[in-house]
């Protein structure tokens, strides 16, 4: 049997090795961070983390301790997540709303670290981060029920920021009166068109009268400041503690799977597009005024290898009945074909630009 002394010595010197790299490994990690920091990605990023324990476990050659090994790689992430969290603790987070608004939820997800700023309006919030007051600002583009966010990408097509990241937040509408208050006795509802609208079957099986504000939060402060028991707001759960509602009813919207994505901007672009990291990239443009320059402009899409998950349709505010375009396109297979696929597009636009990319991220 070996010497224990010696087998202490050994540990000793291994420990030693370990100390160095877990500096280096901490270093590197401390990079990451301010980059992220830079280009306004949150720190969590639970998908490449299974990737790397998994790939990384293949390493290890003695099946008896791969297990422990998984745990040493939890630990290990763990630690790296709260030093990362230190560094970018400071940011500046730009949202729409008041407290309890979805927006400031998903950006509480996001950047849970993060100084959270409340602006009354999207464009508050997306000229916050323009003039650097904000570091990243949390805006919602699309729900699943109500569809696009009209006025968050007139602010992205107009604008300088780019997209990093899009998030997906499930929604669950709920319905909040004043203490005392009963369902039976709600004559009229206040919350945002989009949320009104995700409930429109149940407003309207119900007969409800309906008031439209700025924001769903906002609509179950107004509530909550009026004090009257016929009048209910349609918010969030969250909502409820915050300003002294009671919840009258639960998942009241129609879609049960009702989803918001939530999209990180900032002042710079994450250079995912040209590494290949970036599942989905994100395209803004708008065609000549001549025949045919659309579906000329969509077939570069699909001729250079790419999917299209999304296209929508915006009025060009400069020029009526002239349109741009929302498009997002699958990259995971063709990030090499990228460029020729954008200098072939832009013969037929008069404006095309790459608004970002963004990962496969799972539901907030």
């Amino acid at each position: 049997m070996e010497d224990l002394k010696a087998l202490r010595d050994e540990i000793e010197k291994i420990d030693k090795q370990m100390a160095a790299l877990f500096e280096q490994r901490m270093q590197c990690a401390g990079k990451i961070a301010d980059y992220k920091s830079e280009n306004g990605m949150p720190i969590l990023d639970e998908g490449r983390e299974q990737k790397l324990i998994k790939k990384n476990e293949a390493y290890i050659n003695e099946e008896l301790f791969k297990p422990f090994y998984r745990q040493f790689m939890y630990s290990m992430l763990d630690i790296s997540k709260q030093y990362q969290h230190t560094i970018v603790e400071k940011m500046r987070v730009a949202y729409s709303g008041i407290e309890g608004a979805f927006a400031n939820i998903a950006a509480k997800k996001l950047f849970p670290d993060g100084e959270l700023v409340s602006f009354s309006s999207f464009k508050k919030a997306y000229k916050a981060v323009t003039l650097g007051k904000c570091d990243v600002a949390v805006m919602p583009i699309e729900n699943s029920a109500a569809g696009e966010v009209g006025q968050v990408l007139d602010l992205m097509f107009e604008g300088e920021l780019y997209v990093n990241g899009l998030y997906p937040l499930r929604i669950s509408q709920n319905l909040l009166g004043v203490e005392g208050s009963h369902l039976s006795e709600i004559k009229r509802v206040i919350s945002h068109p989009q949320a009104l609208q995700q409930c429109s079957d149940y407003i309207s099986e119900h007969g409800f009268e309906i008031t439209e504000s700025a924001n769903t939060s906002i609509a179950a402060k107004q509530v909550a400041d009026m004090g009257d028991k016929t009048i209910a707001a349609i918010a969030s759960k969250e909502t409820a503690g915050l300003y002294g509602l009671k919840l009258l009813d639960h998942d009241i919207n129609e879609d049960i799977q009702n989803t918001t994505m939530f999209a990180v901007v900032s002042r710079n672009r994450e250079e995912i597009i040209n590494n290949g990291s970036g599942a989905t990239v994100i395209l803004m443009f708008s065609v000549k005024n001549e025949a045919g320059t659309l579906a000329d402009a969509i077939g570069v899409i699909g001729k250079h290898g790419f999917s299209m998950n999304a296209l929508r349709s915006r009025p060009l505010k400069s020029s009526p009945w002239q349109y741009y375009f929302y498009a997002e396109i699958d990259g995971r297979h063709a990030f090499d074909r990228i460029d020729s696929m954008l200098d072939e597009m832009s013969k037929y636009c008069e404006t095309l630009k790459v608004l970002g990319a963004s990962k496969e991220n799972s539901e907030l």
